[in-house]
């Protein structure tokens, strides 16, 4: 059979036919892949992830993660570029705020808290770097976000770890956001690291002991030996716990039993066992809750007990209101996560007309009402006309988030600020050790009260508020307890 061959130029044609149909496909691949990249990347460190395609991970503040944070965003950024331009004349190094910025209805933090949150981290920074408090190195500031309930945690905590090294100079993480397993791992990554770590409204009192880790926050056991201790100043002797049993939120697990330890005792007792209900299950728990009046107005104590998160208390509430023994008055008193329900649902707790008191992080009025639990220059920034009030006029702040950002920066601050001073080094380990130097004179002098910590990281005796929700749905302040259960002039 004759052999078929091809003239040269032929198959030169065919070969470059061949190889420009190669190079098309390549560049099609390639482009497909540039272009996806470019549509899961919302900023600089900052991609879509998840779902729903949230905008997680590391701004300067260039990136605002949702438009209520534009301003808070703009002074950070512009106090960041301040810090870079005179770098050349002052060392620097970065504090990151990590906590969930971009919340839904599933989040236990609101929007607001977290924006208020914020705000206070940025004042901390300006009055380290510029302001009264001014000391070396100075300090830039990154928005940290790991998404809606800290779901793409990893992805942002891996971000920051990859910062510890220049440009970025990573020593030290704050807020580390509300008591959940997500948050809980995030902490115990960053401790593998080396990374310095303050919580600011972390309370769970079983996430302690943790290298590196410190909180400015009370825990559940100070919350509810502070609340214990003013409900029996009242005469309140018969109580009702009811409490959250989702797996996973470690903040209302410990209320619950904190709270059963803190207040039994000769005088003063629970008329029944524990009432539970399953928050984890979307189609029960509010039937749950729906049908524990009826059991309450059996039982007839003095106190409800809420060991749950702000967002169910309010079904409980309306469960409440519409109770067949109207005659029978209860006061519900429960933890500070009521401070993250929204204007809207502080009016509709409200309008249910039963006594509703908790245990607050901090508030404004903790100034005035005691001036000695807590630094005057510090907390003169949160009062009208204050620097907060100047550069975020019209911002209620009395759900404390304001005031808990700035102190966990602060306390930040000053460990970076002594580690200079007395090692001559600034790494997170370095920053770490300083915490527990932070006693007597070297105390922090936070608006939120003053800050030492104890050998496990959380804070000593610190300062209490008791909080009462108003008919008018207004946050009034009460007065200030501690973590003893007794007010600071008792101590």
């Amino acid at each position: 059979m004759p052999r078929l061959e091809w003239p040269l130029h032929v198959v030169r044609r065919v070969a470059l036919a061949v190889a420009a149909a190669i190079t098309l496909v390549a560049a099609l691949w390639l482009g497909v892949g540039w272009l996806q990249e470019r549509q899961a990347r919302c900023a600089d460190g900052v991609v879509e992830r998840g779902p729903d395609d949230e905008c997680v991970g590391v701004s300067d503040g260039s990136y605002a993660f949702a438009p209520h944070l534009d301003a808070v965003s703009a002074k950070i950024e512009e106090e960041n570029r301040r810090v870079l331009a005179n770098a050349d004349k002052e060392p620097y190094v970065s504090v990151a705020y990590f906590t969930s910025f971009t919340t839904t209805a599933e989040d236990s933090n609101s929007a607001e808290g977290v924006r208020h949150e914020l705000q206070g981290a940025y004042l901390a920074q300006y009055r380290h770097n510029q302001g009264d408090l001014a000391a070396t190195p100075k300090i830039r500031l990154l928005i940290a976000n790991p998404g809606s309930r800290s779901t793409q945690w990893k992805h942002t905590v891996d971000d920051l770890i990859a910062r510890k090294d220049s440009p970025d100079r990573l020593v030290a993480v704050a807020g580390l956001g509300p008591s959940t397993d997500e948050n809980l791992a995030a902490i115990k990554r960053f401790s593998e690291h080396g990374i310095a770590m303050v919580g600011a409204t972390l309370t769970a009192s079983n996430i302690q002991g943790i290298n590196g880790f410190v909180r400015i926050a009370p825990t559940n056991e100070d919350e509810a030996y502070a609340g214990a201790g003013y409900l029996k100043r009242r005469g309140v002797t018969t109580g009702v716990v009811i409490q959250d049993v989702a797996e996973g939120d470690l903040y209302a697990s410990t209320l619950g039993t904190a709270f059963t330890k803190a207040f039994q005792d000769g005088a003063h007792k629970l008329v029944a066992e524990r009432m539970t209900y399953d928050s984890s299950v979307s189609s029960a728990w509010q039937n749950e809750l729906r049908y524990m009046p009826g059991q309450l107005c059996q039982q007839r104590p003095q106190l409800v007990y809420f060991a749950g998160r702000g967002l169910h208390l309010t079904r409980f509430l309306d469960a409440l209101a519409n109770r067949s023994c109207t005659d029978q008055r209860f006061t519900v008193f429960t933890g500070d996560d009521t401070s993250n329900l929204s204007p809207e649902q502080l009016a509709r707790a409200a309008e249910t007309g039963i006594e509703m008191l908790y245990t607050g992080l901090a508030h404004p009025d903790m100034y005035r009402a005691a001036p000695q639990a807590v630094s005057a220059p510090s907390a003169k920034n949160f009062q009208p006309g204050g620097l907060l009030d100047e550069w975020f006029p019209h911002d209620p702040r009395e759900d404390g988030g304001a005031l808990m950002g700035h102190d966990a920066v602060l306390a930040a601050a000053h460990g970076i600020q002594m580690a200079a001073r007395w090692q001559g080094q600034v790494a997170g380990d370095a920053v770490a050790r300083m915490f527990h130097q932070m006693d007597g004179t070297q105390q922090v002098a936070g608006a939120s009260g003053f800050i030492s910590f104890q050998n496990n990281g959380n804070p000593r005796n610190k300062a209490v508020p008791i909080l009462r929700l108003t008919a008018k749905g207004q946050v009034e302040f009460v007065e200030v307890s501690a973590a003893e259960g007794k007010p600071p002039q008792e101590q």
